[in-house]
């Protein structure tokens, strides 16, 4: 029997197909509803928000974390950029990437770029970026951050009170955070490594 709703409008009722797909919103599982007191909305949003973000986080985190030391030889004379010099070949002590890449063993993480909105701070897509979590993040510095749950690298701006991210590519806009919206720093970039084949 039809509820008198259905009667007048000729709407209603359950559809086959109809609706959002189990497991297919912002969590990626089934959700439920749950009471929540209408104050604490908001809270339960952003704990949710960064509780899924540091996930997202740590699973790639772990996938590439520092590397043990590794040797590669290492030679001394500088390579010219413009015309060749006849310097010597001459072999150093080996050359450990760790050394010149990580400060911070256990908080150095590598993760990958992805998008063009920091080309002009040589960050293209694709480029593994060093990521050190025990570093404090200063005016200037390029960041990994986590703005309402995504994950973002853009070079973090400060100007008294006022904080906001700075895209290194013009056709990008800047992320300046919206009140009530989640901004977190999650690393500072020290290193960004960039394969040509």
């Amino acid at each position: 029997m039809k509820s008198e709703t259905e009667n007048r409008s000729g709407w209603g009722g359950a559809r086959p197909g109809a609706g959002r797909r189990k497991g297919s919103g912002r969590y990626g599982e089934p959700t439920q509803v749950m009471r929540v007191p209408a104050s604490k909305v908001e809270m339960v949003r952003r704990f949710l928000d960064r509780l899924y973000a540091r996930e997202a986080v740590e699973v790639t985190a772990r996938a590439h974390p520092a590397p043990e030391a590794a040797a590669f030889p290492f030679y001394a004379a500088s390579v010219a950029a413009g015309f060749p010099s006849p310097a010597e070949d001459y072999e150093e002590p080996a050359l450990d990437l760790n050394e010149h890449l990580v400060q911070h063993r256990e908080a150095t993480f590598f993760v990958r770029a992805q998008g063009h909105s920091m080309t002009g701070a040589g960050i293209h897509d694709g480029d593994l970026l060093v990521v050190d979590r025990a570093l404090d993040a200063r005016d200037g510095d390029i960041v990994i951050a986590v703005v309402d749950g995504a994950l973002t690298v853009k070079r973090l701006r400060r100007e008294g009170s006022r904080t906001w991210l700075q895209a290194e590519n013009p056709d990008y806009a800047d992320i300046v955070p919206g009140e009530g919206q989640q901004l977190e720093l999650w690393g500072v970039v020290t290193a960004v490594i960039h394969q040509y084949r």
